[in-house]
């Protein structure tokens, strides 16, 4: 049933980007494709400047980086001098359902770290990434700091079980989550999850939006925002049952990141493994990623690493809060600017 509620949804959104609710994403070509995931380049081969590759966050379409040209995040890393490419996860059929971190957080990323270097022809790019996007992307960098010259972790979770997390907190009372799979089948459709989600959340995934659309009917601007990640919202798509339980069970229930004891591609890795430079960006106002997820993983930072703490404050427009690192005018406006600053460094 859940599967074909993601049909519908998807169908809902292209009936909306006929009555005008499209994107505004900027012009990109595909430079590979692997089992699982393809890869964009936003810039020409031939360009210059710091090579940034984005790492989308699972079941949701990664055009929330481009939404619109006036809070596009590849847009000012273009204005900015920056190459960015962008890992985009495609739907999994009933073949990938056996994908788990080991791909979504080392083999995959360690295949378009790779097709970005060869299409820039550069040395190890940055990697930035929004919510579990950003989680996946600190994984690959303690697994293979040599190829990684840096992190922007936008309201990413490294930490888990802190106690106003609302996701781990709801995680933590239930006695297993293999029933999620054997009720909503598996690959674990996106709207399960949504649903899930909400039921964990109701005041952020449910309240935010409310509040969201009242703010913003005297902005032009930020209803127009507002519009259109309801629409993104109706793209979310499935993730492999073995990736929903390994990000369920040894991250939120177990926290094995952040303890030092999370086992990828038969490697033990943990925060602490991380190095060299990196942009963490705190959201006080999101809900969903408390500070602290962020800040008590890098108090465990070695001093080899270089680490900068940005705010986010809240703005009329991203529908959650929890989006306003990407697209809130406000963050394009004050935070975008250091973290190109802090990228072209």
């Amino acid at each position: 049933m859940f599967e074909l509620v993601d049909e519908v949804r998807r169908h809902s959104g292209r009936l909306l980007d006929l009555a005008g609710l499209r994107t505004g994403e900027a012009p990109h070509r595909p430079i590979a494709g692997f089992k699982g995931a393809r890869v964009h380049a936003y810039a020409p081969a031939n360009a210059g400047g710091p090579v940034l590759l984005i790492i989308a966050a699972p079941f949701k379409r990664p055009y929330i980086w481009d939404l619109l040209p006036a809070v596009s995040v590849v847009r000012r890393c273009l204005e900015g001098g920056i190459r960015p490419y962008l890992l985009e996860w495609t739907i999994p059929g009933r073949d990938e359902d056996q994908l788990g971190l080991d791909d979504y957080a080392d083999r995959l990323i360690g295949a378009a770290v790779e097709a970005a270097r060869a299409d820039a022809r550069s040395a190890a790019p940055l990697l930035a990434g929004h919510s579990l996007g950003g989680t996946l992307a600190a994984i690959f960098a303690s697994l293979h700091p040599d190829q990684v010259a840096g992190l922007v972790l936008l309201d990413a979770p490294l930490g888990f079980g802190e106690p106003d997390d609302p996701l781990s907190r709801a995680i933590a009372t239930l006695p297993s989550w293999h029933w999620v799979r054997d009720m909503f089948g598996s690959p674990v459709p996106g709207s399960a999850i949504n649903l899930l989600c909400s039921l964990a959340a109701p005041d952020i995934f449910m309240g935010h939006p409310v509040s969201d659309y009242l703010s913003s009917l005297s902005d032009p601007l930020a209803m127009a925002i507002h519009l259109r990640v309801r629409r993104w919202t109706l793209d979310e798509f499935p993730i492999p049952g073995r990736l929903f339980d390994e990000i369920v069970e040894s991250l939120y229930r177990e926290d094995r990141f952040l303890r030092g004891c999370l086992d990828i591609s038969a490697k033990r890795t943990g925060v602490e493994r991380l190095r060299g430079r990196l942009l963490a960006v705190v959201n006080p106002t999101g809900g969903i990623v408390p500070p602290n997820s962020m800040l008590s993983a890098l108090d465990r930072l070695s001093p080899q690493v270089a680490a900068n703490v940005l705010a986010c404050q809240s703005d009329r427009g991203p529908l959650l809060q929890h989006l306003a690192p990407l697209i809130a005018p406000a963050a394009h406006r004050l935070l975008w600017p250091e973290i190109i600053r802090w990228i072209r460094w």
